[in-house]
């Protein structure tokens, strides 16, 4: 939820745009929902997103919902720089007090941002962790790129979080790689919050798990956003899981925002035709 204790925003995006190929003046002008498409008719270029706008505030849980290939997973990872955007303007508070356009910045000081300040669960744990380390040695690796040498206390915090996640403290010396998905998902959470970042990345994290795993994994994070206060991005196709979790929703189609406003609002009262459709599909 909003802390309106905050000065202001702690994100802040505009204009954010990946094109993957050749992009042309026309890649982003002839494409998007009103076209049906996000392929660049004169040269395939695909437009991944464009134009995207928004703030986030501190302690506020952001959810971005639509359908596979609408650009809502190429927003996140623009956002934590797993991939370079083709244009526009990102300000997070925390960096020179939100006056540096995170896209300026040069590689390292993108790798020290992601970090320190950022956490990312991804859809695959494959994706998130390194399974030739065990579970510990992972939360360990995430406080080491951060500066942290004392073993002790990499330990320390290890056996806290994952006793937190409810993980085995036990198995910590184990590799993810011998455990339940939904256990990999909640050691991949440990990891992205060893820092206790202002901003934390969920894309998908519940897809493939069972029902009853998918609900113990959203316990926990709304759990954790409430003690934390965390400010969280959520992507995912699945409107129960933005219902559970999310204070505001941006709806994605063909690359493009096509409705945003507060949770409840969309799913009670959709204004889009799209958005229309997927709480239609819900119900």
């Amino acid at each position: 939820m909003r802390d309106e204790t905050q000065p202001g925003w702690l994100l802040k995006v505009r204009g954010l745009t990946k094109i993957y190929g050749d992009p042309v003046s026309t890649s982003v002008q002839y494409t998007g929902p009103k076209f049906s498409t996000n392929i660049c008719p004169e040269t395939d270029a695909i437009v991944a997103c464009a134009e995207i706008d928004f703030e986030l505030w501190p302690g506020e849980v952001l959810g971005v919902v639509g359908e596979s290939g609408s650009g809502k997973s190429t927003l996140v990872q623009l956002l934590y720089f797993d991939h370079p955007a083709t244009s526009g303007e990102v300000y997070f508070r925390p960096v020179d007090g939100g006056r540096t356009n995170l896209l300026t910045l040069s590689n390292a000081r993108k790798r020290q941002l992601r970090n320190t300040a950022l956490g990312m669960v991804y859809q695959n744990p494959r994706d998130g962790l390194n399974f030739s380390f065990s579970a510990g040695g992972n939360i360990a690796e995430k406080l080491i790129m951060a500066g942290e040498m004392n073993v002790g206390r990499m330990r320390q915090r290890g056996s806290y979080l994952l006793d937190r996640t409810e993980v085995p403290v036990a198995r910590m010396d184990q590799s993810p790689q011998s455990f339940s998905g939904g256990m990999q998902q909640r050691v991949q959470i440990s990891k992205a919050i060893a820092n206790n970042p202002p901003l934390l990345f969920l894309d998908e994290v519940t897809s493939g798990l069972d029902v009853s795993v998918q609900a113990r994994v959203l316990d926990l994070i709304r759990q954790l956003q409430r003690e934390l206060g965390v400010a969280m991005i959520v992507v995912s196709h699945d409107l129960a899981v933005i219902r559970m979790l999310t204070d505001r929703t941006l709806v994605m189609k063909n690359g493009r925002i096509v409705e945003a406003g507060l949770t409840d609002q969309i799913l009670q009262d959709p204004q889009h035709a799209y958005t229309q459709l997927l709480v239609s599909s819900l119900l």
